[in-house]
């Protein structure tokens, strides 16, 4: 691994012969997938029309990888259904390859070794591109910083709210998404909790990736304007309901424009990536044991731990589904930083403290390893706003696109410039420390999946 101080990036390596044949082993596993019953699908859709009816809340409105450890890789059909892509990365390489092998632009900690693979500075430009092991990047492109995004009916255009008595007094969001219509509480450290709460955070101003410590470059303020950001990941028992409606396929994905950003024109889903979705039920089940045995096929003792082996496709279409978006890059690093605090780690007090161990979050887990429930280490590992597991357990997909240099001016911004990996952000239960800083970037091709790769979703208030 290496690491270009001037453009901010750390370059993988392809996997070598071990790792690919792990990744086959995965592939061959999960290609016997079977087509989902159709009455089933139906029957799910039918309870879906129900469930999203009752979804509505009001609030205001203003406007590298991993670190070190085990990330086991998973396999994504590709697209003209003839063979399984290798996506994923394998034990002890810290790194993914890309389509084929062929690895793709990532940041990686070997070995236990900080890093820092966080933008460095400079213009945002669409040109040129930084070569890496999986071939050129584009580095830049100015993201969407405003307009109405086309939702498909799914998300509230933006603009302010009077409140109304759906808001929580307590900052949460009420309302009972798709996803949690019926679902016990089983969520937190007494396993009582709400695994649907969504919580308020304030807009604000910060600089992105800038942590007090590691890394103290502001070049790159970002304001975002007041969002909710789901307490937990999306667990195994609501990605449940996903599957049981039928969703999630290229049969059943989400409409044009749906899952978009209310400040964010274009940011909602392109019909052009339904392909990229799970041929059927079956396969989208199959995909879903990439490793570490959380996904079970019918209702078992993991229902209240983290969904994994997501790609972005699949994390989008739930988000979408269920009322929500994928947080932009600058929405995930300013509720993880604790906006302004600029916090080292989510839970950090002061916000320079380096302090972290197994009482804060779920991670550096060595060999045959499985998640814990959500909210396991709350409320101690909790970020200023409440949620849970920002840092660990597993890593969360965001709205955009990679780009070695973040966009300037940023005013709830995102990049939307196609680039050759989507951004995820936290760390995961394989990686060491330095990987659940705030300000740690990480990103791979939106087809990947694995053992440590998951969401939450946001959402506004209307």
């Amino acid at each position: 691994m290496t690491e270009d101080r001037a453009f901010g990036f750390t370059e993988r390596k392809a996997a070598g012969p071990q790792e690919r044949w792990s990744i086959f082993l995965t592939g061959f596993l999960s290609s016997d997938a079977r087509r989902a019953d159709a009455s089933a699908w139906l029957g799910g859709c039918i309870a879906l029309v129900f469930a999203a009816m009752s979804f509505s809340c009001s609030s205001p409105l203003t406007g590298g990888h991993d670190g070190g450890g085990v990330d086991l890789g998973g396999v994504r059909e590709a697209s003209d259904g003839q063979t399984d892509v290798p996506i994923g990365g394998a034990a002890g390489t810290g790194g993914h390859p890309g389509t084929g092998g062929t690895g793709t632009a990532g940041a990686t900690s070997a070995g236990g070794a900080a890093t820092d693979d966080a933008s460095t500075g400079g213009v945002p430009t669409s040109a040129g591109g930084t070569t890496t092991t999986g071939g050129a990047i584009p580095i830049g492109g100015m993201s969407s910083t405003g307009g109405t995004a086309a939702t498909g009916g799914m998300i509230a255009s933006g603009g302010g709210s009077d409140g109304g008595d759906a808001n929580g007094e307590d900052g949460t969001c009420d309302g009972t998404p798709p996803s949690c219509v019926g679902l016990a509480a089983t969520c937190g450290p007494a396993g009582t909790d709400d695994c649907c709460k969504s919580l308020l955070v304030p807009g604000g101003t910060f600089y992105r990736t800038y942590d007090g410590v590691q890394f103290q470059d502001a070049s790159f303020p970002a304001t975002v304007d007041d969002f909710y950001l789901d307490k937990y990941e999306i667990t195994v028992g609501r990605f449940r309901a996903f599957v049981n409606a039928g969703m999630g396929t290229r049969a059943t994905p989400p409409a044009a424009g749906a899952g978009a950003h209310p400040g964010i024109a274009g940011s909602g889903w392109d019909p052009a990536s339904n392909t990229n979705l799970s041929a059927d039920t079956a396969s989208l089940q199959a995909n879903l044991k990439c490793g570490g045995d959380v996904w079970t096929d019918t209702v078992g003792g993991n229902e209240s731990m983290p969904i994994t082996c997501l790609d972005w496709y699949t994390a989008f279409a739930f988000c979408a589904w269920d009322g929500g978006w994928l947080p932009t890059e600058a929405e995930w690093n300013y509720a993880a930083s604790g906006g302004s605090e600029q916090r080292y780690y989510p839970w950090s007090s002061p916000p320079t403290s380096t302090t972290i161990d197994d009482s804060y979050a779920v991670y550096n887990c060595q060999g045959s390893c499985t998640p814990l429930n959500v909210g396991s280490k709350s409320p101690k590992g909790d970020g200023k706003w409440g949620q849970s597991d920002l840092g660990g357990s597993v890593s969360e997909w965001t709205l955009d696109w990679y780009a070695s240099w973040y966009s300037v001016p940023c005013l709830n911004c995102a990049d939307l410039t196609a680039a050759s990996d989507r951004v995820d952000r936290g760390g995961n239960l394989y990686n060491i420390a330095v990987g659940l800083r705030s300000g740690y970037r990480s990103y791979h091709v939106p087809y990947f999946f694995s053992a440590g790769s998951g969401a939450r979703c946001a959402r506004s208030g209307q």
